[in-house]
């Protein structure tokens, strides 16, 4: 009796970079999923808004000022933004029945955005978590990485 084909989407990104590569099964190795490849340039927070925090008077009436945080971090926002960006099309896939099993790798701070953005349906899909940034390796090296997680 045959096992039916098992569609396993491989998402390797960080918070600017992204790409999903998929496993049809053992001896099929990772082939790059065509379109869905992301590169985005996040440029720094004092690219983005101001680099110097606004400055208040003190409540005390005193006349002497102080420094206030700045309420976003903007270079942060916009990794923010990215992941839900690929959450969003990992979701729009799910939905299509583009995969059956997905394993997300990045780095745990846009591992945990990824998993927070991601709808039920495409979070019950998820087979396998890495918190390693893999986003700068080939190919190539990518399967040694995945052992257990993916039947390359």
């Amino acid at each position: 009796m045959l096992t039916p084909k098992k569609t396993t989407w491989v998402l390797v990104a960080d918070g600017a970079r992204a790409r999903i590569l998929t496993n049809e099964g053992p001896k099929t190795g990772l082939v790059p999923v065509p379109g869905t490849a992301r590169n985005q340039h996040i440029p720094t927070t004092t690219e983005l808004g101001s680099d110097r925090p606004g400055r208040s008077f003190s409540s005390t009436g005193d006349g002497s000022r102080s420094a206030m945080e700045p309420r976003v971090d903007w270079h942060e926002f916009e990794k923010l933004k990215f992941a839900k960006q690929i959450a969003s099309l990992l979701d729009t896939a799910s939905s299509a029945g583009d995969f059956d099993d997905l394993v997300l790798v990045a780095p745990a701070a846009t591992l945990g955005e990824l998993r927070a953005s991601l709808n039920d349906h495409t979070r019950a899909k998820v087979s396998g978590e890495l918190a390693k940034d893999l986003t700068k390796h080939a190919l190539a090296d990518l399967p040694g990485h995945l052992d257990g997680m993916v039947r390359l």
